[in-house]
């Protein structure tokens, strides 16, 4: 047990032995209630619970709490780290060359079962508030309240039955207000029933800008840098030379990092996005606009006064990022605990299972970099932290180690609700892990493939295999001409550094990832490599 849960094991509730075949007792217990916590872009690097260096000087208490009750998933991956083929991971429990949404915009296949949809014919009350980002309606919800695209972070426009398909702007900030449309659902849901809500932020998507009451939040700190900064990509293939991702080189002054007074510099009034942060402002209200003008003008004048260069303007553009995306993730947190205080007013900890999750994960500097991607571990791998209310006193706070991945989500709701999963789920249910048990047949194993390009940010298509130390990458072109492999040590070498592919050494291990590499794709029937 402890080399799977690290401080404990749950107590096993009687709903969860109803959901692994204790049919006696199905009836005895009313299923549990469901709330699915999914930022954008969240890093597990910036949630305080996982020890990260960066965590330690910007705190997450309530993400945190969530964390000393229940258990915290080391590693937990995505599928197809790119938000809207990780939606659809999520609502399908499939891969994405299954469910057909393979890159951002259209792709979704509707004739797929959402996993939302059998818990609402099975008599769940069922919702959808903040991000949707897939271009089909949402489907098996009682209730959504969904943003427009990707959303705004100021005044943003929401989409809901009542606005007869219409998005409507709406006054405020979009983690406040996704979390207030989260809270009237449930004061409004019928109390006999359980409920499933997603709750999905937009925040800290790019181009990360603060809610008013932290625009100065940590402004006098110096977050640590990222031991691969200054990454050269020496032993890697031509993929990770060729990104547009770099902190350096890609980040923009004006867009990304909200220095306006360049727009009419010679130099960078026609740098990329840079009309998005001027429609950001122009959604404003004059009273935030003003609030923001105070908090930015100030620093934005003396940066340009200083003419920063080379290496000092790189240092100035990564403290930049770091204090705006963490002040993102501090109204996350804020707003996560006032979810949690309406649930503790309501009497609803007891019989609620609250997962908090991010769409994929994120650089945070590392190799150089922001976005994500890259099957590497910052993008590939995601926060999970799952809090289950029949937990002991003395078993919570557990780390599980074992290997799991978006696609296990539906699953994981269904044999909550006591339903079966559809045979073509390709994911599998946390219910056990969650018990304090290993499944004797549990996944060796996960599946990676990044299917986006030529797109934003120009990562090469790429697919991989990951087991429980050593990582296979393998990047290909749109008709196969670009053939480059990687291959990783995760324990010797966790920042990925040393591309191990056709070492002699490493032979035994080369094989034996190929060969299941080969398998999944010969299994999972994937029809590009």
């Amino acid at each position: 047990m402890n080399n799977i849960l690290k401080t404990g094991a749950f107590i096993t509730p009687v709903v969860l032995l109803s959901a692994c075949g204790g049919g006696q007792q199905k009836a005895a217990v009313k299923p549990l209630n469901i709330i699915h916590i999914m930022t954008d872009d969240h890093s597990f690097q910036t949630i305080s619970a996982y020890g990260h260096p960066i965590s330690r000087l910007a705190p997450t208490p309530n993400i945190d709490r969530l964390a000393s009750e229940g258990v915290l998933f080391r590693k937990a991956f995505v599928e197809n780290s790119l938000s809207t083929p990780s939606r659809a991971c999520l609502m399908t429990g499939l891969y994405s060359h299954q469910n057909g949404q393979r890159q951002l915009g259209k792709g979704i296949d509707t004739t797929k079962v959402f996993f939302s949809e059998l818990l609402h014919d099975a008599g769940y009350q069922t919702g959808v508030v903040g991000k949707w980002h897939m271009q089909c309606e949402p489907k098996g919800f009682d209730y959504y309240h969904v943003l427009w695209d990707q959303g705004d972070y100021y005044n943003p426009a929401f989409k809901s039955p009542e606005s007869n398909g219409k998005y409507i702007k709406e006054e405020g900030y979009a983690t406040t207000l996704t979390t207030d449309h989260a809270i009237r659902f449930l004061e409004n849901r019928e109390q006999e029933k359980p409920f499933c809500l997603l709750v999905h932020h937009k925040a800290p998507h790019r181009n990360w800008m603060p809610e008013p009451k932290y625009l100065d939040l940590y402004e006098d700190v110096e977050f640590p840098f990222p031991e691969t900064f200054y990454d050269d990509y020496s032993t890697r293939c031509e993929a990770a030379h060729n990104q547009e991702m770099r902190i350096d080189d890609d980040m923009t002054l004006i867009y990304d990092l909200k220095v306006s007074e360049l727009k009419n510099v010679e130099a960078y009034k026609n740098e990329p996005n840079s009309k998005g942060l001027f429609a950001s402002l122009d959604r404003m209200t004059e009273e935030q606009r003003k609030a923001w003008m105070a908090a930015y003008g100030p620093s934005n004048e003396k940066f340009i006064k200083q003419n920063l260069k080379g290496d000092d303007l790189l240092k100035w553009k990564y403290q930049r990022y770091l204090r705006d995306y963490l002040r993102c993730i501090k109204s996350i947190d804020d707003e996560v605990g006032r979810l949690i205080a309406y649930l503790e007013k309501e009497g609803l900890m007891d019989n609620t299972i609250i997962v908090y999750t991010s769409d994929q994960g994120f650089y945070m500097g590392e190799h150089g970099w922001f976005d994500k991607r890259f099957m590497y571990e910052e993008s590939f791998r995601t926060p999970l932290i799952i809090r289950h209310p029949n937990t002991s006193t003395d078993m919570k706070g557990t780390e599980c180690d074992l290997l799991v991945q978006n696609i296990d989500y539906a699953p994981t709701y269904l044999a909550t609700a006591n339903i079966e999963a559809p045979k073509e789920m390709s994911g599998a249910s946390l219910l056990p892990i969650l018990n304090g048990n290993k499944p004797a047949n549990w996944r060796k194993y996960l599946y990676y493939h990044y299917y986006d390009f030529p797109a934003v940010h120009q990562v090469q298509r790429h697919d991989g295999v990951r087991d429980d130390r050593y990582k296979l990458i393998h990047f290909y072109g749109e008709k196969g001409e670009v053939n480059c492999n990687e291959l990783y040590d995760l324990q010797n070498d966790p920042n990925e550094l040393q591309n191990l592919y056709g070492n002699t050494n490493h032979t035994e291990t080369q094989n034996r990832l190929q060969k299941q590499l080969d398998s999944f794709r010969t299994t999972l029937k994937v029809d590009e490599f």
